[in-house]
C-alpha cells in the first residue's frame, strides 16, 4: 500500500506544477503573437527569395559562359 503524503510536499509539487504549467502558456502565447507569426513568415519567405535569386543568378552566369563559348567557337 502506499503509504500517506506529507501535505507540505503536495502543496511544494502543486506550486512547481503550476510553475511549469505557466512558463509553458506563457511560451505558447509567445509562439502564437501574431506579431511574431507574420516576423517567421516574412524571414522565410526572405530566405526562400534569397535561393530563388542565388538560384537564378547561378543559372544567368552559366547561360552567359556558355554564349560566350559559343561566340568564341563561331570566330574560330
Amino acid at each position: 500500500m502506499t503509504q500517506p503524503r506529507d501535505p507540505e510536499m503536495i502543496q511544494r509539487e502543486i506550486e512547481e506544477t503550476r510553475a511549469k504549467l505557466a512558463r509553458t502558456l506563457d511560451e505558447l502565447a509567445e509562439r502564437a503573437d501574431p506579431r511574431r507569426v507574420a516576423s517567421r513568415g516574412v524571414s522565410a519567405l526572405s530566405e526562400s527569395n534569397r535561393a530563388r535569386a542565388i538560384i537564378g543568378a547561378t543559372a544567368g552566369l552559366i547561360v552567359v559562359m556558355f554564349a560566350l563559348r559559343i561566340t568564341r567557337r563561331l570566330r574560330d
